[in-house]
């Protein structure tokens, strides 16, 4: 029994330090050093955090961490660094929680402490880099109280029952893992944006108009699934799907206009599992273009419940974007006048 609540103890802690390693590290040496926490036989190994010396690192490190975590994309920068750092960390908090334990359980121990913090820190980099997306400083300092106090409530409970404390974290990462897929498609597509802006030319430089046909592959996806016309594209442009009720987010695609159905465009995209295909009505919408700090947002929405779905466009494209939604909303008026 004595080796669960160590063990238990040990991967509490490490998942936490993937949310945040100097906090962990910090609050969890202050107790120690302050007797807030009378430590068992089996938890000496955790003396060494009240030490001077880890205490004034960790919080010289926690310091700044706490204000680089509040800047947008200085948090994300930030996250990268220590996308080792956090794992490493956790696994070598959970050898010290382990103590004399048998060097076999020290390795479990530490192999688990640092999957379970690569877990924690996955969700927590990826949802900070999504709200990176938007410009305004706000969701990027909730986010940072928010972990703090996750970190600080997880140590809480960890010194009340190490199980519970155990089972929240496990609980907490099958949540992670539900989502995870979902997170990282949105990590590599924001990931993208970024690239594309980078290299994104001049405004002048931006081509003005939306591609003229599909590419061969697309093309034929096009047929297969608009069966019944000779499917002449009038006009085609690469977007990534946001939220909406056709399609999912994070599909890589193309909306397309053809001239035998003026009064709907199409959406083709690609997943691992096959071809993603949507069609939108576009009589009684309202068509809004956006333009972002990392893509331009196209928004095409029925105020009558039937379908809303959001594009967003890179900005090596805005130009044509903008194009696309004059038309859209031109073609939008002409469906609802012939109705």
């Amino acid at each position: 029994m004595e080796i669960l609540k160590t063990l238990a103890v040990a991967l509490s802690l490490g998942t936490l330090a993937g949310v945040n390693l100097y906090l962990t590290v910090f609050v969890t040496g202050v107790a120690v050093r302050m007797d807030w926490v009378t430590l068992p036989l089996a938890l000496q190994g955790l003396e060494a955090l009240g030490n001077p010396v880890v205490l004034a690192a960790a919080g010289v490190m926690y310091l700044v961490e706490f204000f680089a975590d509040k800047v947008a994309w200085v948090d994300t920068a930030w996250d990268a660094v220590h996308t080792g750092i956090r794992p490493v960390g956790a696994a070598a908090l959970a050898v010290a929680a382990m103590g004399d334990a048998h060097p076999a359980f020290e390795v479990v121990a530490a192999l688990l402490a640092g999957g379970m913090a690569l877990g924690a820190h996955t969700a927590k980099a990826g949802t900070r880099l999504a709200a990176n997306a938007s410009p305004e400083p706000f969701s990027n300092i909730a986010l940072s109280f928010a972990e703090d106090g996750l970190v600080l409530g997880g140590l809480g409970m960890l010194a009340w029952n190490p199980f519970v404390a155990l089972l929240a974290a496990v609980l907490s990462l099958a949540v992670v893992g539900w989502f995870l897929p979902g997170i990282l498609r949105g990590v590599r597509t924001r990931l993208w944006f970024a690239w594309k802006k980078m290299k994104s030319p001049p405004e002048d430089e931006k081509p003005a108009e939306p591609h003229g046909e599909l590419p061969e592959g697309w093309e034929a996806l096009l047929k297969r699934t608009a069966p019944g016309s000779a499917v002449g594209v009038e006009w085609a442009l690469p977007c990534v799907s946001g939220k909406g009720d056709l399609v999912g987010a994070n599909v890589r695609g193309w909306i397309v206009s053809v001239s035998e159905k003026p009064a709907e465009i199409f959406f083709l995209g690609r997943r691992w599992r096959g071809g993603v295909w949507a069609a939108m009505d576009l009589g009684g919408a309202a068509v809004e273009h956006r333009e972002g700090f990392l893509a331009d947002r196209l928004e095409i929405r029925h105020h009558d419940g039937s379908p809303t779905q959001s594009f967003f466009i890179d900005r090596t494209l805005s130009r044509a974007g903008r194009v696309v939604a004059e038309r859209l909303k031109d073609d939008a008026q002409l469906a609802r006048e012939t109705a």
